[in-house]
């Protein structure tokens, strides 16, 4: 199974990480790989057709609703991480410039 194709000048480089992949896999990184695959490949398809895309692409922005890293961010802070803001003062020699 293991043919060194990344590596051609040093066939085993990888082989250990193959291995641990193909008959380890103890974090199930492979698990869904078949279906993941089997996605890829309707959306390939699905990308061919370009006003089937461009229609897909605009209503999944209108449709996602509110996002914001920064909120996110909050909420991971107040509700995991139970982290509070610690304020920062810069003064405006230590500022980015536009």
């Amino acid at each position: 199974m293991w043919s060194g194709h990344f590596s051609k000048e040093q066939p085993d480089l990888f082989k250990s990480i193959t291995d641990s992949l193909l008959y380890r896999d103890n974090y199930l990184v492979l698990a869904d790989f078949a279906s993941y695959r089997e996605c890829q490949q309707r959306v390939d398809e699905a990308f061919r057709d370009v006003a089937h895309w461009t229609r897909m692409s605009i209503l999944n922005v209108a449709r996602m609703g509110k996002f914001s890293s920064d909120r996110a961010i909050r909420q991971y802070c107040d509700e995991i991480w139970k982290a509070a803001p610690v304020p920062v003062s810069l003064t405006s020699d230590e500022l980015p410039s536009p």
